[in-house]
Order: C-alpha cells, then structure tokens, then sequence
C-alpha cells in the first residue's frame, strides 16, 4: 500500500505531451516539405491575426462583464441579484451560432434605430451624424456575440470564486476596519483568483475556437481562410487539415502556459 500511495503521488511523465510534439514536428516537416500545403498553410496563416484579436478583445469584455454581473449576483439588491440571474440563464440558454446571428442581423440594427432616435436633436443640431448600420462591421458584431454570450459564463466562474473565500478572512478584515471595496480588492478578489484562473483557462481556450463561429458573418479568421481556398481549390481534405493544424498549435501552446501559471500560483501559495 505504501509502494501504491508513493507511485501514486509522482507525478507521470508526459509521454502525452511528448507524442504531440512528435507529431507536431512531423506535420511541420510535411507542411515545409510540400508545395501545396506550405501554399495552403500561407493562405489560412493570414487568419490568424484577426483570430487572435477576437479572442483577446471579447475575452477581455466578457471578463469585465462577466465580473459585473457576479457582483451584481452577490449584491445586496434583489434587484441587481434578480437582473443578473435573468441575463446568466437567457445567455446561457441561446445557442452561440443563433446569438451571434441574433446579434449581427437584429441586435446591431436594433441598437442603431434606438441610437438614431435618441440623438435626433443632436443631430438636428449638427453635432453628430446619422449612424448607420454599415458603420458596425461584421468584426464588431462577432466580438460583441462573444462578449455577450461568454460573459454569462464567465460570470457564473467569478461568482464561484468569490464564494468560496472563507467568511472568516471577510469578518477579520470587517474587524480591520477595511471598507467593502477594500476587503473585495485585497482580501477576496486575490484569494478567489486561485479558484478562478483554472476554469477562466479553460474558457480562454474554447473562446480561441468559438471564434471560429465569427467565420459565419465572413470575417477573415483561420476558418474563413480556409473555406475561402477550399472552395476555390476543392482540396478540402489538405486545407481543413491545416486548419486543425493550426488550431491545435494555438489551444495547447495556451493550455500549456495556463497549466504553467496554476503551478507557479500553488508554489507561491505553499
């Protein structure tokens, strides 16, 4: 039993890692190696930059709201904690594909009608324009979807992590005479970070390939490059592999470094 409970607690060797960094170099060496896929590689490659700008910028406003509505989940107001459910379980409760199509073809315009009437007399006034909307690109309207339907969960992860803060930590730092933005700043926000990143992680990786979705309103991403030279080529077995390729070397470059940021934390925890 002893022999079992120290095995059990080394840590295993990352044969799993080790197989997919083989197997990332030997497709690196085929895709060098190949005209056709080094040209399909190049061509999808122009994607990457606008994938990774969508997944930075609605990661960072789906994290800000998402932070926004956990505290208003836990907030005194049953009105506040009333509006911040109704938003989580609606959000939550569309499909992603049919939120974004919600957002780009009847959110935006709606949003646009409601803007132009209300600065009617600022516009009768000169001092703005009419905004129409062709003014909101397709690339907005996609982070705007993301921002909106990750917030809901995201913010189900904050309020998880706040709540798991012991009591006693909030009632010695009441006793220390430290304000409500105070305790939340230096007591409870730090600790509850510790619960938060890991399941924060997992959402930043999947947002990388729920960005894919934004491909759908025609932004340039990886997987609009690629159904763009696909449907040219017909070589949709070579172009979607690189597509995969592609993706996999974003997800499990982040997942690694994430896995590397939660062991640095629980080091500096001890």
């Amino acid at each position: 039993m002893a022999g079992a409970h120290s095995s059990s607690g080394k840590q295993d060797f990352p044969y799993w890692l080790a197989a997919i960094v083989l197997v990332g170099l030997a497709a690196a060496i085929a895709i060098a190696s190949s005209t056709l896929y080094s040209q399909i590689f190049l061509t999808v490659a122009q994607g990457i930059w606008i994938t990774i700008y969508v997944t930075i910028v609605g990661f960072t406003l789906a994290s800000l709201l998402g932070l926004g509505l956990a505290l208003m989940a836990l907030s005194d107001s049953i009105w506040l904690r009333q509006i911040a459910r109704f938003y989580t379980e609606i959000c939550r409760g569309i499909p992603f594909l049919v939120l974004l199509f919600w957002i780009a073809f009847a959110g935006v315009p709606a949003f646009v009608a409601l803007w132009n009437a209300v600065t009617t007399p600022l516009r009768e006034a000169g001092l703005l324009e009419e905004l129409l909307v062709r003014d909101v690109s397709l690339l907005w309207r996609a982070i705007i979807a993301l921002t909106l339907g990750y917030g809901a969960f995201i913010a189900e992860v904050f309020r998880a992590g706040i709540q798991s803060v012991d009591m006693g930590q909030i009632e010695a730092a009441k006793a220390l005479g430290l304000s409500r933005g105070q305790r939340f700043r230096l007591v409870v926000f730090p600790q509850a970070m510790r619960v938060i990143l890991p399941p924060l992680g997992n959402d930043f990786v999947t947002m990388v390939k729920d960005s894919s979705f934004v491909s759908v309103l025609g932004v340039a991403d990886i997987t609009q490059m690629g159904k763009i030279y696909s449907a040219g080529s017909f070589r949709f077995f070579e172009t979607y592999s690189i597509v995969a390729y592609i993706y996999l070397l974003l997800t499990i470059s982040l997942s690694l470094a994430l896995r590397g940021l939660e062991r640095r934390m629980r080091r500096a925890v001890r």
